[in-house]
């Protein structure tokens, strides 16, 4: 071997490849780990490599980030609506990235049904209160406004010279006689009785309130008695809320209460669906159907407050779309669990009918419960 022959040296070669590798990788900046530079997306986190933040960056991922606006909410949206069920049974069955998220389909479209819905409340709420503002303050003054009759020495002056009159004018009896009737009415008295009544001394209410007298009294006050039971105290107590403030904001916080509600008897109305269907797949997998139908009824209701804005829809449309909703279950309960017409149409009338005399009672204990606390 010659002398001249060169030898690399080691540590020149560990720097260079040191150097390739270095240049291959990159760093993600949201999870700090390295991958390759080729990489679109991060293999660990899923963000992407190379993104400047710009104005529509910022509201695309804020759009995906809470409502998955993108391309699953288009691909979910035709089979929620036109193909009952098949929605749920594809996501149970594992194809869960390529529809959008059943909890997230549901908020999304509730969100935009109580924003279009808000304009409507908005609309009667200032109505109601300016109707209980205007019953408070007749309340407030007399029972009745009392019309003075004309005094009888005057109606006598102003009835003589209306009879010579009706000499020269050549007036008939019966025209005397309605001539007669008037001036005799206004030697009556009249009252002009206020229709607005609450059942309670207003005036009296008020100046205990002003007295600061404790709850008990501002209670009797109202009519409640002291054996009262646990709902007629219930019932007198947001009478006494509903008198503070003037009846302001009645409709609001009772129309703010319902999404809360709803959401709570969501998974009632699952164990419901997992009651009649007990071998048909877990809880979970109710729950599932149970949020993709909730969002076709809040899709059904959007495109009515929609046509409704614009047109005024007869009542035979809204009766049609209503019963529509109890033939889609039954289409959607056929796909999804797999049974025959028949047995479908029969169990999902049961569903109904349980529904009927169970959640509903229960959703009105709900919303007035929540009612109670924000009013």
């Amino acid at each position: 071997m010659s002398d001249s022959t060169e030898i690399s040296n080691p540590s020149e070669n560990d720097n260079n490849v040191d150097f390739v590798l270095e240049s291959n990788t990159t760093t993600c900046q949201n999870c700090e780990s390295e991958h390759d530079i080729d990489f679109e997306f991060c293999p660990h986190c899923g963000q992407k490599t190379e993104e400047d933040l710009t104005v529509g960056v910022l509201f695309y991922n804020t759009i995906a980030n809470y409502f998955s606006f993108d391309a699953r909410f288009f691909r979910s949206f035709v089979p929620l609506v036109f193909r009952p069920g098949l929605l749920a049974k594809r996501f149970v069955s594992g194809k869960r990235l390529m529809y959008l998220h059943p909890a997230q389909m549901y908020l999304f479209i509730s969100v935009v049904f109580f924003f279009l819905f808000s304009f409507k409340i908005r609309e009667y709420n200032s109505d109601l209160d300016n109707t209980l503002k205007r019953g408070f303050e007749l309340e407030q003054s007399e029972d009745s406004i009392n019309i003075s009759p004309i005094d009888s020495a005057a109606v006598a002056k102003l009835s003589q010279p209306l009879k010579n009159q009706k000499l020269m004018s050549g007036l008939s009896e019966e025209k005397e006689q309605e001539l007669d009737s008037m001036i005799k009415f206004a030697s009556k008295p009249k009252n002009i009785k206020n229709d607005f009544n609450l059942g309670y001394n207003t005036k009296k209410l008020d100046s205990l309130i002003a007295a600061e007298a404790p709850e008990r009294e501002l209670l009797k006050g109202i009519g409640m008695k002291d054996n009262a039971g646990f709902f007629t105290k219930f019932f007198y107590k947001q009478v006494l809320k509903f008198h503070k403030n003037r009846g302001g904001g009645l409709l609001q916080t009772l129309m703010d209460s319902i999404p809360i509600s709803l959401f709570i008897l969501l998974p009632i109305f699952a164990m419901i669906l997992k009651i009649f269907y007990w071998r048909r797949g877990s809880f979970a997998h109710h729950l599932v159907f149970s949020f993709y139908y909730f969002s076709f009824l809040f899709v059904l209701m959007c495109i009515l407050l929609g046509i409704n804005y614009f047109l005024d829809i007869p009542d035979w449309i809204d009766a049609l779309a209503v019963l529509s909703t109890f033939f889609y279950f039954v289409f959607a309960v056929r796909t999804f669990y797999q049974q025959g017409f028949f047995i479908s149409f029969l169990k999902t009338s049961m569903v109904s009918f349980v529904c009927l005399i169970v959640l509903f009672p229960i959703a009105i204990v709900v919303t007035l419960g929540l009612f109670y606390v924000a009013y």
